[in-house]
């Protein structure tokens, strides 16, 4: 039977020393460089054995691990007293240089990951495209008398009334448009076949929320344009009263 080895892959050579430092659960700030390098060169020979194609980097770390090791394993001068501080001052840990460079790489790929994780919340939001609204340019809508911004505070006296908060959005499934402008209008059509003037809070039950409110004023705004109907008030901010208009016979 024929033994296979399997490498895991890894994005250059400090790639593959994080990892095998994670691995050993060794202390990033104290690295026993032997240890490591012993373990980087197994991992360089067995790549070679399995000609799998080696990329320059991964030799350059391998030649700097053994540099370093070779100055780890140097004698360190004796001196006085009052030569220490500045032989604290010129003699440098050698491993301190390859543990900036890995606190840096590790600092990167934990961000990379955090990254990657919203870029696949946001890969399942779909967005509705944008409606096409040129058949309603330059067309004024006669609202008979009313003031509009009279109208639109009304519909934010109804909004703060009815203080919904919204539902939470599942971005694992796909939403669906609860309320289109369409079902909202033939819904007063329906309401208006069995009496001829309804209020338009009729129109709307404990439960709705925002965008049902503003999709049912929209459609009053534009049952308005047909000339299906006209709205009038009472008084100022008051409830609308949607009234159905008599068709005149001929």
């Amino acid at each position: 039977m024929e033994y296979k080895i399997m490498l895991e892959s890894f994005e250059g050579p400090l790639d593959l020393l994080l990892h095998l430092i994670e691995k050993a659960q060794i202390d990033i700030y104290d690295i026993p460089i032997n240890d490591i390098t012993e373990q980087y060169i197994n991992y360089i020979y067995q790549m070679e054995e399995l000609n799998l194609e080696l990329a320059s980097d991964f030799l350059v770390m391998a030649a700097t691990l053994l540099e370093i090791k070779s100055k780890m394993l140097l004698p360190q001068q004796k001196t006085d007293q009052n030569d220490n501080i500045q032989l604290e001052l010129e003699e440098v840990d050698p491993r301190m240089e390859l543990v900036r460079r890995l606190v840096e790489y590790k600092k990167y790929k934990n961000i990379s990951k955090e990254l990657r994780f919203y870029e696949e919340i946001q890969s399942k939001i779909y967005y509705k495209p944008k409606e096409d609204l040129t058949l309603y340019e330059d067309k004024e809508i006669d609202l008979e008398g009313l003031d509009l911004n009279l109208l639109i505070k009304s519909l934010n006296n109804i909004l703060k009334k009815r203080n919904k908060t919204s539902k939470s959005i599942d971005i694992n499934e796909m939403q669906r448009e609860e309320y289109t402008l369409e079902e909202c209008i033939n819904d007063i059509k329906i309401q208006l076949e069995n009496q001829e003037t309804i209020k338009f809070s009729s129109l709307l039950d404990e439960e709705c929320n925002r965008k049902e409110i503003v999709t049912y004023f929209l459609s009053v705004l534009e049952l308005i344009r047909m000339k299906y109907i006209y709205v009038n008030q009472e008084e100022n901010f008051s409830d609308l009263i949607i009234n159905k208009r008599i068709k005149e016979v001929h």
